[in-house]
């Protein structure tokens, strides 16, 4: 799962239809809200990114193999209680839910924890799911080659980037 930078907006209306239209929160400014909702979807691409080039950092600095990249970002992220891949949407969906405890702009909450964090997870699932779907249509179109491969690896990036802009996602 991942969270792209251009879906963010996307995340957010559908975020106001499932819990504000919904009736599960009230609140006094709406825009103000998706600029707080905005915030937080940022705010984790932010530490997402920093927590790669850290990671990337820590690859070249011990002298391991590009291969190792996730399983350094994945210690890292551990280190600081920050999810990504599967933990992702409950980091984020726990940042929302403290986020409209605080916010000025959510005058009341009808619904509880539960019910307000399953539809934050099933908004940010249906949006993230993306990287899974390109995934999928990326290696249709490269069938012809055996996987871990050099050639596969090359090509793989390379109908990785067309697909990405042909959907917008990058």
């Amino acid at each position: 799962m991942r969270l792209y930078p251009n879906k963010i907006t996307t995340i957010v209306d559908a975020m106001v239809r499932a819990l504000v239209e919904a009736g599960d929160l009230e609140v006094s400014d709406r825009e103000e809200f998706k600029t707080d909702v905005t915030s937080v979807l940022k705010e984790y691409l932010r530490k997402d990114r920093e927590l790669t080039e850290r990671a990337k950092d820590e690859l070249e600095r011990r002298g391991l193999a590009y291969s190792e990249l996730f399983r350094t970002k994945r210690a890292l992220a551990e280190a600081e209680d920050f999810g990504i891949g599967e933990e992702a949407l409950q980091w984020i969906t726990s940042q929302l839910l403290e986020l409209f405890m605080q916010s000025a702009h959510v005058e009341e909450i009808f619904a509880d924890d539960p019910t307000i964090r399953r539809k934050l997870r099933d908004v940010l699932k249906r949006h993230m799911q993306a990287d899974d779907d390109v995934d999928r249509e990326v290696r249709r179109h490269l069938k012809h080659l055996q996987e871990n491969t050099q050639a596969f690896e090359i090509e793989y990036q390379r109908q990785l980037e067309l697909v990405k802009r042909k959907h917008g996602l990058e």
